[in-house]
């Protein structure tokens, strides 16, 4: 394993560029369902159609329409398990006003043709991970890659102690927050989140952004295996705050933009 907090987080899309990929695509799919996730955000389920797709809970796709030749990169939102059962890839969508996410994709909708390359990337759940204890640190759509691991590792482990802590800019904009919150009351994960700016929409919980202290609350030293996604420098917070935590280096998986 390695610790990564410099490398790029795919799914915060503001910050990357459309790249124009003009070798074959891998899969053209089409949208079998669009959800609102948040007021911002869209969650896609894209048929599989029986295509074998394999990937390691984590890693993204180069993504755009189908017939068009600029993709973004976007993280893949469910386990393995849950594609091959679900037939589909699951992925998190930052939209505008207009609903479009782009001049790579126009507002999905149910039945749009998409072109898929992948999988990519090394930001990975491992096969046989270490401790018993296993953290997710989370900063806006940063949640997406998170998902799938954490649903991967209570399929796969159990037995493990699992926490969850999820930063948002307003209380509406938590990503699968009804899932994770039942997660949370089912008493199978420790789930922490906090909003870090005012708006109309009401919120009693945690404000401001993740803090050392919310850390150390859920980290059990060298017991703890764990994986942050957000902003770059939430990762970096993180991953500093992890290693005066007593976490080793080789259990701190970091992705920041």
């Amino acid at each position: 394993m390695h610790s990564a907090a410099a490398t790029p987080c795919p799914r915060h899309l503001a910050l990357w560029s459309c790249v124009r990929l003009d070798a074959v695509p891998l899969l053209t799919l089409f949208i079998r369902e669009v959800r609102v996730e948040t007021p911002r955000t869209v969650g896609l389920l894209a048929s599989l159609s029986g295509n074998p797709f394999d990937f390691c809970a984590g890693q993204a796709v180069w993504l755009g329409q189908h017939g068009r030749p600029l993709r973004k990169p976007y993280s893949i939102a469910c386990a393995p398990g849950q594609a091959r059962r679900n037939d589909a890839l699951e992925l998190l969508i930052q939209v505008g006003a207009d609903g479009s996410a782009g001049v790579h994709l126009d507002a999905p909708a149910a039945g749009m043709l998409v072109d898929v390359d992948g999988p990519m990337g090394s930001f990975c759940f491992p096969p046989d991970p270490p401790g018993d204890h296993f953290l997710f640190v989370a900063g806006g759509t940063g949640i997406a890659p998170l998902r799938a691991m954490l649903w991967h590792a209570l399929a796969a482990f159990p037995d493990r102690r699992f926490a969850l802590v999820y930063s948002a800019r307003t209380a509406d904009e938590f990503a699968y927050a009804s899932e994770m919150r039942e997660l949370a009351r089912s008493g199978k994960i420790v789930l922490r989140e906090t909003v870090t700016r005012d708006s109309s929409v009401p919120w009693t919980g945690t404000r401001g952004r993740i803090t050392r202290e919310q850390i150390a609350a859920v980290v059990n030293g060298r017991d703890t295996l764990s994986f942050v996604c957000g902003p770059q420098a939430l990762a970096q917070d993180v991953t500093r705050w992890l290693r005066e935590l007593a976490v080793p280096e080789a259990q701190i998986l970091a992705e920041g933009s």
